[in-house]
């Protein structure tokens, strides 16, 4: 297969049962077990020999990515396919916060505001469209077809993955992926 999608490791604000309320944590990072599902994906990618890694620039994926990465490949940032933004862990940070954070890593290419821009809702949080949303997911299906370099993969977000494969993902599994030029999805 040449495109692998995984989803990041267990979040912060993923732990316990779903969220009537937004609990309020903003780009959430990942916990002990989401470290742990990531050293798990490492293994299960042992011999896949990936070229490089396209990364959400969501601070749960960036972790995910170099936990199970780490030095091997090169990880490119991509804001395009980060999550769907519906609550406050998707809301994303500055371009330099994230290059204090991993300054092992490229942001200079992002936008200072690079997540979704738009009205807000009670928690002063931009709730993104559905129709701009799988705009987006089909761009980014467009982009990995001309993707070279493979195989690939792709450290995401649950319900991005789920509108470009039809899957919803538990954290850090990994799904082959062969992307399409004319996404299937009608709307």
């Amino acid at each position: 297969m040449s495109v692998y999608l995984i989803r990041h490791g267990q979040s912060e604000y993923n732990v316990g049962s779903p969220h009537e309320v937004d609990p309020l944590i903003f780009d959430a990072p990942f916990t002990d077990l989401g470290k742990s599902q990531a050293d798990q994906a490492r293994e299960q990618l042992t011999g896949t020999e990936i070229q490089r890694v396209i990364c959400s620039p969501l601070t749960r994926a960036i972790q995910t990515a170099l936990r199970i990465f780490s030095d091997t490949v090169p990880i490119i940032i991509d804001s395009t396919h980060r999550e769907w933004l519906t609550c406050s862990c998707d809301v994303g940070r500055s371009p330099e916060d994230l290059a204090r954070d991993f300054p092992m890593l490229d942001f200079s290419h992002l936008d200072d505001h690079w997540w979704h821009k738009g009205p807000l809702n009670e928690n002063n949080i931009p709730m993104e469209p559905e129709d701009v949303y799988h705009d987006r997911v089909r761009l980014f299906d467009k982009t990995l077809v001309g993707t070279k370099d493979r195989p690939i993969a792709v450290v995401g977000h649950g319900f991005f993955f789920r509108e470009l494969s039809d899957r919803v993902l538990a954290n850090c599994e990994i799904q082959p992926y062969e992307p399409c030029d004319a996404h299937a999805k009608v709307f």
